[in-house]
């Protein structure tokens, strides 16, 4: 062999260890990249059932600076609590901003918080406000709240928000006002009552504030025993006509139903828009989304084609209602069954939220993405009721950045429930 020959045999035995090395580099960035973008869960608070709060059955809400406000059952001073979460450096640093004494205050709130027009926070307590009621796990009968910031900047980390009873059910002989509030355009609060009235189907209220307070006015009593849906435990949503929505967990065809109720007059006409039939699903417990198409998407609580619950669309259709139905869960498998809280519109079209169990864990956050003319589900976790906690009530909430954010029930480090993230 020449010296050339050789140098070239050399030279291709270089090349060859290039090629391999150029190989295994790329591989490794490809492996690098996928754990990039796997989805990581990471557990940002783990209450602990004191002066934090427990039990979280709510979802957050997100104010303009990426802060997080929720509520927990229990904790506090002992009835629940109203928290705060923010960022702290790399990490978060929670602080109740107000503990339910259980009296007059209210108790047990489930519902989220929401911003009102004036910067104030509003919601719902399940107990407390007075009244003989007791089933919800704590006297009294619920009521509607509001929590008003500090006038001032004050030198404490975080200072305690004010707050004001507007509505109590016991004098309407209501009970367990449990679903999120919402406003109209003039500053007027909606939200519903899960019990009393005629029949004892529960009711629709409406709040006018006025420089003395608030003014309460039932503006829908439900009767089961007419066929109209009963127990609504939902929030309410408007439409761009201002009609209202929500759902009842009970009546209608007897397994609950969705309703509209539409300005007439001085008053409010409803009309039950899809009863529910046992094989579509069982029962509504959650608010409905808007599909960005003039209807709305929703969930069922069990039952369906697969015994697990459902996520339904309704779209209007020639004065009509077009029931569709989205995915149906299956109760005898690990991808997640019963579903409590309403889905959520991710900007890329999927739908996202969470199950109350699954066949051999405690829940799931999932993502349903439009697949060949139906739906396909991707599970995001699966809670194990351990350190990342267990049975999520949540609906779920983005960030600016794709972060998807909820809570869980129970579980966590002291099994008081957590508030999660999953990053993509």
């Amino acid at each position: 062999m020449t010296g050339q020959e050789q140098d070239r045999g050399r030279t291709s035995g270089i090349d060859l260890w290039v090629t391999i090395a150029a190989y295994a580099l790329a591989l490794l960035m490809i492996v690098l990249a996928t754990q990039l973008h796997a989805q990581t869960f990471t557990v940002l608070h783990a209450f602990t059932g004191g002066g934090d709060g427990g039990d979280p059955m709510s979802g957050l809400t997100m104010d303009s600076a990426g802060n997080f406000y929720g509520t927990t059952w229990s904790g506090g001073t002992g009835y629940g609590t109203v928290f705060k979460l923010w960022h702290v450096g790399g990490g978060w640093r929670i602080s109740p901003i107000y503990s339910f004494a259980g009296g007059y205050d209210g108790a047990g709130p489930q519902a989220r918080v929401v911003f009102g027009p004036d910067g104030s926070l509003y919601g719902t307590t399940s107990g407390g406000g007075g009244g003989s009621c007791y089933d919800y796990g704590y006297q009294g009968c619920g009521t509607v709240f509001k929590l008003t910031p500090p006038a001032t900047a004050c030198k404490a980390a975080l200072c305690p928000w004010t707050e004001t009873v507007l509505y109590r059910a016991a004098p309407d002989n209501g009970a367990y006002p449990v679903g999120e509030v919402v406003f109209d355009a003039a500053g007027n609060l909606y939200t519903t009552v899960a019990l009393g009235g005629q029949g004892d189907g529960g009711y629709v209220i409406e709040l006018t504030p006025h420089y003395r307070g608030w003014t309460s006015t039932i503006v829908h009593t439900f009767q089961p025993e007419q066929g109209d849906v009963s127990q609504p435990e939902c929030g309410l949503v408007f439409d761009s006509l201002g009609n209202l929505y929500g759902t009842g967990n009970l009546g209608g065809a007897s397994a609950g139903g969705v309703f509209r109720l539409t300005p007439s007059g001085s008053g409010w006409t409803e009309n039950v828009i899809h009863a529910f039939q046992g094989s579509d699903g069982n029962g509504s417990m959650a608010s409905l989304t808007p599909d960005g198409y003039g209807g709305f998407y929703g969930t069922t609580f069990d039952l369906g084609p697969n015994n697990g619950g459902t996520v339904f669309d309704l779209t209007p259709a020639g004065g009509n209602w077009n029931f569709s139905l989205v995915y149906g869960f299956n109760f005898y498998d690990d991808n997640g069954s019963v579903l409590v809280a309403p889905v959520t519109l991710g900007a890329n079209g999927n739908l996202y939220g969470t199950t109350f169990e699954c066949l051999h864990c405690r829940g799931v956050a999932y993502e349903l993405t439009p697949s060949s003319g139906g739906w396909t589900e991707t599970v995001l976790h699966r809670f194990e009721d351990g350190d990342d906690g267990g049975i999520p009530w949540s609906s779920v909430v983005f960030d600016s950045s794709g972060n998807l954010y909820g809570t869980a029930s129970l579980g966590g480090a002291y099994g008081q429930g957590v508030v999660w993230e999953i990053t993509p």
